[in-house]
């Protein structure tokens, strides 16, 4: 395939073909400022065109056999394998993840369609013991499940080819077709895939890919009566939108999150330092299951806020191209410039910056903050940023009140030797997911995956996708047998 650095203009993917708009924006990179593309920007005719095409080969995908399914999914995972470090630059140029978590997020990609070719063949019902009840005697029933139609997929800039994947993934292997709208900035890797997919010979129409603003594609989805579901991953304002104004679709929302770790006072801090790193820093913080907060026992406290401060001194901040880089640029300026302000903020409400704070050559540097008040931005809202949070707290008790004193629930963790205080916050943390012994920004690609309160409704996970993508229908024979 071309390599993105001599695209000039990338249209839309409508039926198997690149269909040109009206518009077309420049894309820069969010490191140099260079310009990288010119993006096609869809208007609501077009994206109805995308629409129509995904609603005449849901005849198709929907009866096509399992195995027959399975197989164009296990063809992409072949052919992204082949290509995997291309694909991780086209990753890292649009969105500035460093290479080396670029190819990470690559590599699970792979694994992600690997799922989804496998959970292809095993989509299943089970029988009902009707004579369980009188009148059920006589009859024999079973549930299947059955593909709902056109799924609007739209999804965020962080992980702009592995969160395509969980869309994209299970509702092939379960026999829908899809309309996706990338994030505005990191469209390539949709459209990369895409290729991949024609490529692997998935049925023209199956997977559409609709670039442009989401003011108008997003709301020609959510309100056209073609798509029977909207699965959405982004902000927690945004979905809650979506969900307002969908009706009776179906709706998955993968939202936002501020997650935390406690840290008990028999922890060992030198194994979890650098865990606790990657879990902060790893794609700049720009991710939902991101280490923002971090409740340190007052035993440990000063030990660990020590050597994690030493150790966020020594990740290399510059070019995401770099293989020795760790920390890049957010994904705008914008971003960037909201970072600081909350960075300000924690400053003149007494919290204490360590490290970090400030931008070098544009770049937020990976930055620690303690004594933090709860109310403030930095703990109380999604960073979305190489910024870390830590407070000391005097029991596991006091720290598990702070984690769920948050209007997010996606995933939380805990280290400790103490089976009682691992239950306890297993039982009473409010959140989708729970880690013990391990930080919250841990997930492999086939975990049920989602969260409670504002972190959405709905799991990811493919074959927990699968699920929300079908319906459940029940079939009864009556033998005649009458009691």
């Amino acid at each position: 395939m071309t390599s993105v650095r001599q695209v000039e203009k990338k249209h839309l993917w409508i039926h198997g073909l690149e269909v040109e708009a009206a518009k077309y924006a420049p894309l820069y990179s969010p490191y140099s400022d260079e310009r990288i593309a010119e993006i096609a920007m869809a208007d609501e005719s077009l994206t109805k065109k995308a629409i129509e095409s995904a609603q005449e080969a849901f005849q198709v995908i929907s009866k096509m056999p399992a195995f027959k399914r399975s197989a164009i999914l296990e063809k992409v995972v072949e052919l992204l394998k082949e290509r995997a470090d291309e694909a991780a630059e086209v990753i890292t140029i649009e969105s500035a993840k460093p290479i080396i978590f670029a190819k990470g997020e690559v590599a699970r990609t792979i694994e992600t369609y690997k799922f989804a070719a496998e959970e292809a063949k095993r989509i299943h019902g089970e029988t009902i013991p009707f004579d369980a009840a009188p009148g059920g005697v006589g009859r024999i029933g079973y549930t299947v499940r059955k593909p709902i139609g056109v799924i609007g997929a739209i999804t965020p800039f962080n992980f702009p080819m592995n969160l395509v994947a969980h869309k994209v993934g299970p509702a092939i292997a379960s026999g829908n077709s899809i309309v996706l709208k990338p994030a505005s900035q990191t469209p390539l890797s949709a459209l990369y895939m895409a290729g991949l997919f024609k490529e692997a010979g998935l049925p023209d129409g199956v997977l559409n890919v609709v670039t442009g603003s989401g003011s108008v594609v997003g709301e020609a989805l959510i309100n056209d009566d073609r798509i029977q579901m909207i699965t959405f991953t982004g902000s927690p304002a945004v979905g809650i939108g979506i969900r307002n104004k969908a009706g009776l679709k179906k709706t998955t929302l993968e939202l936002g999150s501020n997650a935390a770790v406690i840290l008990d006072q028999d922890t060992n801090v030198d194994q979890i330092i650098d865990r606790c790193i990657m879990g902060a820093f790893s794609n700049q913080g720009q991710v939902c299951i991101s280490l923002q907060r971090i409740y340190a026992h007052e035993d440990v406290f000063d030990e660990f806020v020590k050597k994690f401060v030493k150790a966020t001194n020594q990740l290399k901040v510059g070019d995401p191209l770099d293989p020795e880089t760790y920390i890049s640029s957010l994904i705008s300026k914008k971003e960037t410039e909201r970072a600081l302000s909350w960075i300000e903020e924690a400053k003149q409400n007494g919290a204490d910056v360590l490290t970090g704070g400030k931008c070098t050559n544009g770049i937020l540097e990976p930055t620690v903050i303690v004594n933090v008040d709860p109310m403030l931005k930095v703990s109380c809202q999604e960073v979305f940023a190489p910024i870390v949070i830590i407070n000391k707290v005097q029991s596991v008790e006091e720290a598990i009140g702070y984690v769920n004193h948050s209007r997010y629930g996606l995933q939380a963790g805990i280290y400790t030797k103490n089976i009682d205080h691992a239950l306890l916050a297993s039982e009473t943390f409010e959140v989708g997911a729970v880690m013990i012994n391990d930080i919250p920004t841990f997930r492999v690609d086939h975990m049920p995956y989602g969260g409670v309160k504002e972190s959405g409704t709905g799991r990811e996970g493919i074959k927990y996708a699968v699920e929300e993508m079908t319906e459940l229908k029940l079939v009864v024979w009556n033998r005649g047998e009458m009691s």
